[in-house]
């Protein structure tokens, strides 16, 4: 893996194609579509509206183009659940990708609609700035040694059961070859990995640790263990993880970004390492870390 964390950097040239994706059940959305098309047409920037808007925005506005590199921005409308998916869109291209929160919580977001004009205007004059943040890549391998589907995600790959609430044991190990290690068993609803990124977000919820996004490691957090011996772990960004279920379980999922499921059959593995493709993320300064967690999460407040 090449991926190191970097300072932030300036997003430095205007974009002039911007891509939008959003929730289309969003109050708000068909009055910000509005408001970013006048934006559009005043400073020279062509707009492509994903299919799924074009009965709330401006349907005369071209699609999305099929190659995300023909685009210089995305925009994401709605809250960290809508980024995630416009970022399924871009990965693998270098596109920035600036969210407009028009949900909750909004911790990957930049900015609100009151802002939309004034921030709109700050990327055109080059004074916002782009976070890289690594993804996490998982595969499954199935119990005769053959591949199965790979995953990536920004925030988290979640192990867990699917229909009738019933625990899981779960076997981890850690490393690759010869030199794989058992990190231990435990029973319960699931596990969850997570980037830093996504440290945040059901992780968090789970209990699992809060990670600055700069930091170079991967979080396991399990989810509901029936043990107190079991707690959340950070490891290396090296490493990569193997999780297999030790009982016979039907239903069996693992989910990435909580945007895509895949069932598991009884004896697959999950692995889990960092990926290849980063994500960028357009902020503005000012705009940091600690600075949210006590803006959006009242963290220490």
């Amino acid at each position: 893996m090449t991926f190191r964390a970097a300072p932030p950097k300036p997003l430095t040239d205007p974009p002039t194609k911007v891509g939008i994706v959003g929730r289309r059940e969003t109050p708000d959305l068909a009055d910000v579509l509005r408001r970013v098309r006048t934006f559009g047409e005043t400073h020279g920037v062509s707009l492509f509206l994903e299919e799924e808007l074009r009965c709330t925005g401006p349907a005369d506005l071209p699609p999305l183009p099929d190659s995300p590199s023909e685009l210089d921005l995305l925009l994401t409308l709605g809250g960290d659940g809508t980024l995630l998916r416009g970022v399924r869109r871009v990965i693998g291209h270098p596109i920035p990708v600036l969210g407009v929160n028009l949900g909750r919580l909004g911790f990957l977001t930049a900015m609100g609609p009151p802002e939309l004009e004034s921030g709109l205007e700050r990327v055109m004059a080059g004074e916002a700035l782009v976070d890289e943040r690594f993804t996490l890549a998982g595969r499954i391998v199935h119990a005769d040694g053959s591949e199965g589907r790979r995953l990536w995600a920004l925030n988290d790959l979640v192990l867990h059961k699917g229909g009738v609430a019933r625990v899981v044991r779960l076997d981890l190990e850690v490393g690759r070859g010869h030199a794989r290690e058992e990190i231990g068993s435990f029973s319960g609803d699931g596990v969850i990995v997570s980037t830093p990124t996504g440290s945040t977000a059901y992780s968090l919820s789970a209990g699992g640790p809060i990670v600055s996004p700069n930091t170079e490691c991967i979080a396991v957090t399990p989810i509901s263990p029936h043990t107190m011996a079991m707690r959340p772990l950070v490891l290396p960004d090296a490493v990569l993880l193997s999780i297999r279920a030790l009982d016979r379980c039907e239903e069996l999922v693992v989910t990435a970004d909580g945007q895509l499921g895949v069932p598991l059959d009884p004896g697959d593995r999950v692995l889990v390492e960092k990926g290849e493709e980063s994500v960028l993320l357009v902020r503005f300064p000012g705009q940091t870390f600690f600075d949210t967690l006590r803006r959006v999460l009242n963290w220490a407040v």
